[in-house]
């Protein structure tokens, strides 16, 4: 009985979370997605809703002529689906660049700096972003942390070949490193680009109660040879969308 009273209060939650996801991804689009945009479509549990409104207004009529870029292989299949017209960056549509990206994000700090790529997607997600004109982020409160890279784990994308040396270089930055493995596959999870991931914290008894800024430690971990990239976005100013458990949608502005 006392089993089965914690799994209906774990479904009643989930169930509770998803509606905040659902509030924040259709806020965010319904305040900026207009006709004619050049739309980078993020990936994630809350960004795929933001990508659902996108569909559901083009099927209404109410959005016309939208040129989408899809984030991953999750996010192609859905724009599929919904009947949202989607190209490659490298595309003569895309060429110029994306008026607006929507993305979800693992962590969002009060300077609206964020950790991304629980998905597995922080490469291209990253590219996406930098290349917007204007980028915007769905999430619900859980997401809010005072500071980056303690809790959540950054993810690093880095080139198998460099799994050991990459590890030996995080470690001596003071940080936890842990080789992303695979649900349902044997083995590391490998990404659409053919890389590994390493997931890094810092709230080690090595950093000797040392803090970090996850701006300097975006372009410090790039240094590293055999990583690509890195979870730290804090280079794009960005608006945030914050679903709150009382029902209402936080905006944040881009700073």
């Amino acid at each position: 009985m006392e089993q089965d009273l914690k799994k209906l209060m774990n479904e009643e939650q989930l169930k509770q979370r998803e509606q905040l996801k659902l509030l924040a991804g259709k806020a965010a689009v319904d305040a900026l997605v207009k006709s004619g945009m050049k739309l980078g479509l993020g990936t994630g549990s809350t960004a795929i809703h933001a990508v659902r409104r996108v569909g559901e207004l083009l099927a209404q009529g109410t959005l016309r002529d939208i040129c989408a870029f899809a984030t991953s292989l999750q996010t192609e299949i859905e724009c599929e689906k919904l009947g949202i017209p989607f190209y490659t960056l490298n595309s003569r549509e895309l060429a110029d660049g994306l008026d607006l990206t929507i993305d979800g994000a693992d962590e969002i700090d009060p300077q609206n700096r964020l950790i991304k790529g629980g998905g597995g997607a922080l490469l291209i997600e990253k590219v996406t972003a930098y290349s917007s004109s204007l980028y915007a982020i769905v999430a619900d409160e859980s997401k809010l942390t005072d500071r980056l890279g303690y809790g959540f784990p950054v993810p690093v994308e880095v080139i198998p070949a460099a799994r050991v040396q990459a590890a030996k270089a995080l470690d001596r930055l003071g940080a936890k490193v842990i080789l992303r493995e695979a649900v349902r596959k044997a083995g590391p999870v490998i990404t659409e680009h053919g890389n590994i991931i390493l997931d890094i914290r810092f709230n080690l008894p090595a950093m000797q109660g040392k803090t970090i800024d996850p701006s300097i430690m975006e372009a410090e971990l790039n240094q590293i040879p055999g990583i690509v990239e890195n979870g730290f976005f804090t280079r794009k100013p960005l608006m945030a969308f914050i679903a709150r458990s009382d029902g209402t949608v936080e905006t944040r502005p881009a700073v």
